[in-house]
């Protein structure tokens, strides 16, 4: 009942989003700017705050993230090899690529504030930390091939990220012990509080089903490698490094999210199978209501 009562209020979220934008009840310009204003002011705002002044246990996370590490390097490796077999054209690579190690980091930290309170905030903070710019560097990768980008360019590109840049200073405030003016500290409690349901609510917008009429067996094994298989090998990582029953919950439940919408951008900017790409973040976000429940239950 308690992860039905969680997903509640995301379930709800995604889907005004979703009928806002079919309806037109907010317009096109509101979605584009709202979608700015999270991904370059809240968002990074939300990740500051939870990095800056929570405790940082390296010696408790270590394991963690060493874990977290494994499991994208695993699944990059594995779509690489497969690329090499099958011939995977490049347009598509980067699109299964990112539909299986980037993650919907608005749900994912809704998920942890509603179900595991300040200590699951402040775990899954320190792996997206660690998460967002390995995640980036492996997508950007994928595609690079066919687009001649040299190292200082991939790097250049990264730095700019905005959610990598949150993480970097909240680390550094963390380490150094520093603190914001009492007003400002407000104000960042204020803005990152806007985020997740601004952000979910941008999920739902995004949702696009009419790309799932084509390509069905993409789309399902897409589906079906991002929320079971995944989460099965975070699983069995956490099994072998010998993680307590916390760490491996929040591992599982990091692993089956489904995958970002922001892969979407980065697709077209690309110019990967942005078509694809529309229909695997959707089908994802539908199917993770059903999965993820299915999930806690056996982990409990």
């Amino acid at each position: 009942m308690n992860i039905v009562m969680a997903l509640f209020p995301l379930i709800i979220l995604i889907a005004m989003g979703y009928i806002f934008k079919r309806t037109q009840f907010l317009s096109d310009e509101f979605w584009r700017g709202a979608e700015k204003l999270n991904y370059l002011i809240l968002f990074p705002v939300l990740l500051f705050n939870n990095l800056a002044y929570i405790k940082l246990e390296l010696a408790t996370i270590t394991q963690v993230l060493l874990a977290l590490f494994i499991i994208i390097i695993i699944s990059a490796l594995t779509l690489w090899v497969a690329r090499a077999f099958f011939h995977i054209p490049i347009a598509r690579f980067g699109v299964y690529v990112q539909s299986q190690i980037r993650f919907n980091t608005y749900i994912g930290l809704s998920i942890m504030s509603l179900l595991f309170g300040a200590q699951g905030m402040q775990m899954f903070a320190m792996m997206i930390a660690l998460a967002i710019p390995l995640v980036n560097v492996i997508s950007v990768l994928a595609f690079s091939q066919g687009q001649g980008l040299k190292p200082a360019q991939i790097l250049f590109s990264l730095m700019k990220n905005p959610l990598i840049l949150g993480c970097l200073v909240g680390i550094i405030f963390n380490l150094l012990q520093l603190s914001l003016f009492s007003g400002l500290e407000q104000l960042f409690k204020i803005l990152a509080s806007m985020s997740l349901p601004l952000g979910l609510i941008c999920v739902g917008a995004a949702l696009q089903f009419a790309e799932l009429k084509h390509d069905y067996s993409r789309l399902l094994l897409n589906t079906l490698g991002r929320l079971i298989v995944m989460p099965c090998l975070a699983y069995l990582i956490c099994y072998v490094l010998n993680l307590n029953q916390f760490e491996t919950i929040v591992l599982v439940v990091f692993f089956a999210l489904p995958t970002a919408s922001a892969s979407y951008i980065l697709t077209r900017y690309f110019n990967g199978d942005s078509q694809l790409m529309a229909g695997v973040i959707s089908l994802q976000t539908l199917c993770f209501a059903v999965t993820f429940p299915v999930l806690m239950i056996l982990l409990s």
